[in-house]
């Protein structure tokens, strides 16, 4: 149970909770216990009733009724304080589900981009909610369970020995070998437990890669094979889900068998000590519904072990991403106020994962307000630069600053809070598109919504909807085409008013039409804002003030349009193909 140890804070956390919940459970189970007494009661006076006198009858009816409401109030009184423990326990474990669940989210968010370039969404989503879901079970069920099993036992098995030794000895006999059956069967649930949960993420990342490309597998035809990709994993986790039950299912059979040779036992000793005269009938009818009340502990003891070994297994694939440290972590709290110098300084980058030099040696600077425009060939190591710049990654070797800081020193949460930026591909939320504009400046109001998606000449299809900016976005915008997207995405970066504004190709599905104006407004909303533009295009680039053009990670050519106009190189040929290709 090492892994679990990680939740013994949470139980701190609730301790006053889950002690009052633990006294509620054995509270709960004493008032339940007093049970077989008062039946062992009324047995021993129907017992004297063939050697009762008249006068003594009612005597003895006046006890049977006094035993039987005694029985009543106990069954209220234990059925009113498990109530109780339920809503305690229960509630605790719910509390300690939300708790992991926005720990194991927040990890998420701290953890760096290579992160998510090296695991798969649907692993993500399975741990954090089906081992999360898991783990609750271990910490609420079980726990409750175990509580009322040892306070049960203990009681009981008190009472007993203290009752009738020799008969107590024989009815538990038993359970030990109960517990080194169950010992060795949860070594094996443990194993295919966590086999199991293996299984279910790999069925929770393949249907959800599976609905989101649904458009790819459609257009593609390949809805059979997809298919049968799907159910040979099902079968895979079904026989490992069958290989576990198959384990688990032995345990019932076991206790059964068990308590009914307990239950032998008792009649037999017991019968045969009630022939001596040694114990009460009475005595042989409350063991045999102690037995029996042990039944569902004893099968409690299998399924809490199954619960807690299923915990173990999932509670450490949550460890394994818990322990794990960001590689871009905020070094400081400091205000930033940025005004948009940047400088990059010899700045060389390899892609951890896959080992890609994407930039060699790459250096320049900008002045706060100043336009950077990026060209080249692709995998030129364009939209890298804008990665590093919003420090997705950490430079190799090299440095970047703003405003002459390192922004390895800088406050990263307020430097991107003073940051637009609009990725090469276009991600929107399955939201109103209000919202999605609104998700830069989430106090916007409904002018400055519409005013940003005005700058990016995206206002008039808005409202051409017949729900305006209330229009909800199926996943990842699909309800929308690639260059509204653009512009929607394009509309939330300006809503920011941002200092730095970084474009990554974000015209690329817009008609040159479209494309003039956005750029035309953005000329006036950029004024005071240092923008950086990746783009394929010559028509994005011809307005700024510095123009770079990479070729394999390094500066081809560099300088202003009309400067690189004057050179023989990849610009000019750019420059000559698009104007021809607008001219046809």
């Amino acid at each position: 149970m090492k892994e679990l140890k990680y939740l013994n804070k949470f139980f701190i956390k609730y301790r006053g909770r889950l002690a009052l919940g633990l006294l509620i459970t054995v509270i709960a189970r004493i008032f339940s216990l007093f049970i077989p007494i008062f039946i062992g009661n009324i047995i021993d006076t129907v017992d004297s009733f063939a050697s009762a006198s008249e006068a003594q009858m009612d005597s003895l009816l006046s006890d049977i009724n006094t035993n039987i409401l005694v029985i009543l109030g106990a069954a209220l009184l234990a059925g009113f304080f498990t109530f109780i423990m339920r809503q305690t326990i229960i509630v605790v474990s719910r509390f300690i589900e939300f708790d992991l669940k926005n720990e194991v989210f927040q990890q998420y968010e701290r953890l760096s981009l290579a992160f998510y370039k090296q695991n798969r969404t649907g692993d993500l989503m399975s741990r954090i909610s089906e081992d999360v879901s898991k783990v609750r079970m271990y910490v609420g069920p079980a726990l409750m369970y175990s509580a009322t099993t040892v306070t049960t036992f203990v009681v009981t098995i008190s009472y007993m020995i203290y009752t009738a030794p020799l008969l107590t000895l024989y009815a538990v006999t038993p359970l030990p070998i109960l517990s080194v059956a169950i010992y060795k069967l949860s070594r094996a649930i443990h194993k295919r437990s966590t086999v199991v949960q293996e299984y279910l993420a790999k069925l929770t990342t393949f249907t959800q890669e599976s609905f989101s490309g649904i458009s790819v597998i459609k257009a593609y035809g390949i809805e059979p094979p997809t298919n049968s990709s799907f159910v040979e994993l099902a079968e895979g986790s079904k026989d490992k889900n069958i290989d576990l039950v198959k384990v688990q299912a032995l345990f019932f059979p076991l206790m059964i068998l068990l308590i009914g040779i307990s239950n032998t036992l008792v009649i037999y000793i017991g019968g045969k000590q009630y022939i001596d005269g040694q114990i009460d009938l009475g005595t042989i009818v409350e063991f045999l519904v102690y037995v029996n009340m042990l039944t569902w502990p004893v099968a409690i003891v299998g399924w809490v072990t199954s619960m807690v070994q299923q915990a173990e297994a999932s509670q450490k694939r949550i460890n394994e991403f818990l322990g794990q440290e960001p590689e871009i972590v905020n070094p400081s709290v400091e205000a930033v106020n940025l005004q948009g110098a940047i400088r990059f300084e010899n700045v060389h980058f390899t892609y951890p994962d896959t080992n890609i030099k994407a930039l060699k040696g790459i250096s320049f600077q900008l002045a706060p307000g100043e336009k950077l425009a990026i060209l080249g060939n692709t995998g030129s190591g364009k939209s890298t630069v804008l990665e590093l710049l919003g420090r997705l990654y950490d430079v190799e070797k090299g440095s970047i600053t703003a405003d002459g800081i390192d922004l390895r020193e800088i406050n990263l949460e307020a430097f991107r809070q003073q940051m637009g930026y609009v990725p090469q591909d276009a991600f929107l939320f399955s939201d109103t598109l209000a919202n999605n504009i609104k998700f830069g400046k989430e106090d916007a109001t409904q002018e400055e919504i519409e005013q940003a998606a005005k700058m990016a000449v995206v206002h008039d299809n808005i409202i051409d909807f017949s729900k305006g900016y209330q229009t909800i976005l199926g996943e990842r915008g699909i309800t929308l085409s690639g260059g509204q997207k653009q512009r929607v995405s394009i509309a939330r970066a300006l809503i920011k008013s941002p200092k730095l504004l970084l474009l990554d190709d974000c015209l690329s599905a817009v008609d040159t039409e479209t494309e003039e104006a956005i750029l035309s407004n953005l000329e006036i909303a950029t004024q005071d804002c240092t923008t950086l533009i990746v783009s394929h295009r010559v028509s994005s680039a011809k307005t700024a003030d510095q123009i770079i053009v990479l070729d394999d990670g390094q500066i081809l050519q560099q300088g202003t349009h009309q400067e690189l106009l004057a050179q023989e190189g990849y610009y000019k040929e750019l420059y000559q193909k698009q104007l021809a290709e607008k001219e046809i």
